[in-house]
């Protein structure tokens, strides 16, 4: 299949014609062990080095990981459910229905099965969802530009500067492994399997939205180009039925929390009044641009230069004319994470979902001479990443 047929034809469905059958899981984990291999390298050393850095400093390596900051929360609802709530010096309230329900599932089942506290089930989850994440992340790369583009594309979600954040009982890794074969079984054609996997993403993080809206826009192009070319809309409608089943599917598990939060609470609005409640409503970037102009001007420029290189991504995505799904998700992940009012230093780990604003440096990478300068390369930026997440970790705030 031709460059030209993967960008306009896969993401609307399978091409018509036999099909082979597609390879067996054995097959397919021996494909992507050289990537599960070199993001396993990545994180372990992140790992070590975090580690060195806490012994050294005498503190507890494992408490930032899984009983700090968000971690704590997911834990306690894990633990009894949702019923905390916490009020602040200035009035406001922070309540645990804010955060969604998967992730403290799978705690308390794990915790219940095995001899894993809460919070070591959270980083089980945690540390084998980042392996699947590495694993559909090197299967969409694979799928857009070949075996080795998918290696580096999952080498460098592994070294990405706030990559530490997959190392703990955060949502981050569980989110972008199920978005991430999401785009796959889109890409090929896998409509249902995809709506499924957007139904657990929907469950796990708000910006489920992102890959909801991903599919429902390819959908709908889909169907206007070819009621375009037929003018018959039965015949669209019959033959793109799973692809229809599949969105009306995909926002099912996002809708089910919303309506949870609105009965519990006795509001139509209660999900997003609890979510304003934490300061993460939407601005528009106002908070954004506040916070830029409150920075000493060095600082301020620094990170204008950082969203200029965010946005320099963004149009090199769509410069490589990535398939529709996957840059709309992309895409929104970025907007989401930089129109909403809540805490400036998480925005970079709510940008980390968006996988596909790496593609551009994998084929950049690849174009270097040699596979030991693009080793290289990767190495610098663990260790780089390394001593970030170390940092970071240590410190007062969360990440």
């Amino acid at each position: 299949m031709s460059d030209h047929q993967l960008r306009t034809r896969t993401p609307a469905g399978p091409a018509p014609g036999p099909r082979a059958p597609g390879p067996r899981a054995a097959a397919a984990f021996r494909a992507a062990a050289p990537a599960l291999a070199v993001y396993a390298g990545a994180r372990a050393l992140g790992l070590l080095a975090y580690w060195a850095a806490a012994s050294a400093a005498g503190k507890d390596p494992l408490g930032p990981l899984s009983g700090r900051w968000d971690s704590v929360w997911y834990q306690r609802i894990a633990e009894n459910g949702y019923r905390y709530t916490v009020t602040l010096p200035d009035g406001s309230v922070h309540s645990d229905l804010a955060f969604f329900p998967l992730l403290p599932a799978l705690e308390r089942a794990i915790s219940e099965v095995t001899p894993l506290t809460l919070g070591g089930a959270g980083l089980l989850v945690a540390w084998t969802a980042g392996l699947l994440a590495a694993w559909g992340i090197f299967a969409v790369g694979a799928q857009l530009r070949g075996r080795r583009t998918g290696v580096v594309l999952a080498a460098l979600w592994g070294v990405y500067p706030t990559a530490f954040v997959q190392s703990m009982a955060y949502t981050e890794t569980l989110f972008t492994a199920l978005a991430a074969w999401a785009l796959y079984a889109v890409l090929r054609g896998r409509w249902i399997v995809a709506g499924a996997l957007c139904v657990l993403a929907g469950l796990t993080r708000p910006t489920a939205a992102a890959l909801i809206a991903a599919l429902a826009i390819t959908a709908a192009v889909t169907l206007v180009r070819e009621y375009r070319e037929e003018r018959r809309a039965g015949p669209v409608l019959r033959r793109n039925a799973r692809m229809i089943a599949g969105v009306a599917l995909a926002p099912l598990g996002w809708l089910a929390y919303v309506v949870f939060v609105a009965v519990r609470e006795g509001s139509p609005f209660a999900y997003f009044d609890v979510q304003a409640q934490w300061g993460n409503n939407i601005d528009g970037g106002r908070a954004l641009a506040a916070f830029i102009a409150g920075l000493p001007w060095p600082a301020a420029l620094g990170l204008c230069a950082a969203l200029g290189l965010l946005g320099w991504l963004v149009v090199l995505c769509v410069r490589q004319r990535q398939p529709l799904p996957v840059l709309v998700y992309a895409l929104t992940i970025v907007v989401i994470s930089l129109i909403g009012a809540g805490y400036f230093g998480s925005r970079p780990r709510l940008m980390m979902p968006a996988f596909p604003l790496l593609l551009p440096p994998a084929v950049v990478l690849l174009r270097l001479r040699t596979t030991g300068r693009t080793a290289a390369v990767l190495a610098v930026l663990a260790c780089a990443s390394a001593a970030y997440g170390a940092w970071t970790l240590l410190g007062p705030g969360p990440p």
